[in-house]
């Protein structure tokens, strides 16, 4: 009996054995044979994609055969797009499946073709390949012919040019920025702590700010001039100021301005303001103050006319002009204005 029982724990063993060998031996036979072909879209297609469309509606479906591995397994697909004649060397991931198709909305496509390097509102030629690989470790990878599509994307993001200076130690990485209207555009404008001397700097190819990129100072010569070569620093008094630069037309414009709180819902009615205050370390301006509840706005330089701040926008932003309402409880509350970010200005009252 004793065996018997020892014949049959060889056997299971030898069995166990040579299955694992088997197994073995498939994984070791896992070998390319064929990459996925791309089956669409059709090479050529042309994509125009319009900011103004629902950004999850869905525009770009891609398919494309099973890649080949000579024996049947799990495969991952990388789609992978890049800004034609780049030759994938920085390829943008769009995504990853285990299927043969993938999609995109509108905002999901236009934001992988801009990361792929493509201008944007500028027609420009797309690559996009499949890789696939096998395994959690992505072994055996095999590439796809590229096809090559058209594709006009866009951005919502405005341009910026930095403020670097002294009153923040010339550092441009780091510097206030100012914004155009639009893509495109070069009319900059944005609210910034001035402290002596500055100037004005583009972003390079990448978006960064560093020395060495495109700046403009004063011509040393007429007031309110820009150039961009013997350029000297702009100078001004320590304040908080508004500034307008035109870096085609060369121009630039810089007011000191003082902020204040100023309606019904305040002290002092509509008669004078309550000055607020700025925080360098926040880069916003504030004070505690009583309210009750009627209208308000903030104004600049005690008076009536450029600097009016009383509308809020369908996406909370301040505009120019109208007047705000307070509807909450009287009692004391901590109001800032944020004028930090060009162009998106916002507010917040806080009970203390």
């Amino acid at each position: 009996m004793k065996n018997i029982f020892k014949f049959l724990f060889l056997l299971t063993f030898a069995v166990t054995l040579f299955s694992c060998d088997n197994e073995d031996q498939e994984l070791l036979t896992i070998s390319p044979k064929g990459a996925g072909e791309i089956t669409s879209p059709e090479a050529g297609t042309v994509y125009i994609l319009n900011p103004e469309e629902d950004q999850t509606n869905s525009i770009f479906t891609m398919t494309w055969n099973s890649a080949d591995y000579d024996v049947p397994t799990a495969i991952t697909y990388v789609v992978e797009f890049a800004k034609a004649g780049t030759s994938f060397a920085e390829p943008f991931t769009a995504g990853s499946t285990s299927n043969t198709f993938f999609s995109l909305n509108i905002g999901e496509f236009n934001g992988a073709a801009v990361s792929a390097g493509l201008t944007p509102f500028t027609q420009e030629n797309l690559d996009i390949r499949i890789t696939s690989t096998v395994g959690k470790l992505g072994s055996t990878p095999q590439v796809s012919e590229a096809i090559t599509i058209s594709v006009k994307a866009f951005t919502t993001d405005l341009p910026t040019i930095a403020v670097p200076g002294n009153h923040q130690g010339w550092n441009p990485t780091n510097a206030p920025l100012l914004a155009s209207s639009g893509f495109g555009k070069t009319d900059y404008v944005g609210y910034v702590w001035l402290d002596g001397g500055h100037k004005f700097i583009a972003p390079n190819e990448t978006g960064g700010f560093f020395w060495g990129n495109t700046d403009w100072g004063w011509d040393g010569i007429n007031a309110g001039i820009l150039v961009a070569t013997d350029e000297k620093d702009l100078v001004a008094v320590a304040g908080f100021y508004f500034i307008t630069a035109d870096t085609n037309k060369l121009t630039y414009k810089e007011t000191a301005v003082s902020w204040g709180i100023i309606g019904s819902a305040t002290p002092t009615g509509w008669d004078s303001d309550t000055d607020l205050v700025y925080n360098p370390a926040t880069k916003t301006l504030s004070v505690n103050i009583n309210l009750i509840p009627g209208k308000f706005k903030f104004r600049g330089n005690n008076e009536w006319g450029a600097f009016d701040l009383g509308t809020v926008d369908a996406d909370g932003l301040l505009q120019n002009g109208g007047d705000l309402t307070f509807d909450g409880a009287a009692g004391n509350y901590r109001v800032v204005l944020d004028l930090s970010n060009p162009r998106a200005y916002t507010f917040t009252l806080t009970p203390n």
